[in-house]
């Protein structure tokens, strides 16, 4: 079976798309967001990013989640290519991806049935 690098980078197998198989950002949002305990938490730090850039202290702080568990979340998404950070080593902040956001229609669809 072949595939493809699509413009966004991922790899694009036709034949996986006709018969259903999710994308690789779509897995990782199931997994990241369903498959686990944390994912409700998950879902609640992208929310907060999708306002605006925030860093973990702040995350903290709103979400009421110790700090070392937000810590952890954050690694997660950002292993997971759903944010990224900015240079700054005190006080870094966090922000959705470009890749996340053409997939926001499956963070929507995700997060209903959580």
């Amino acid at each position: 079976m072949n595939s493809y690098a699509s413009e966004s980078g991922e790899a694009f197998c036709p034949r996986r798309t006709l018969t259903g198989v999710h994308r690789p950002m779509e897995k990782a949002l199931w997994y990241l967001l369903a498959g686990t305990r944390g994912g409700k938490n998950r879902a609640r730090i992208i929310r907060l990013l999708d306002e605006r850039p925030r860093n973990a202290n702040q995350l903290h702080e709103e979400l009421d989640i110790d700090y070392n568990s937000v810590r952890h979340h954050l690694d997660m998404l950002e292993d997971h290519d759903v944010i990224e950070s900015g240079d700054q080593a005190y006080g870094r902040l966090y922000f959705l991806t470009d890749r996340f956001d053409r997939h926001r229609e499956e963070f929507e669809e995700i997060t209903e049935h959580v």
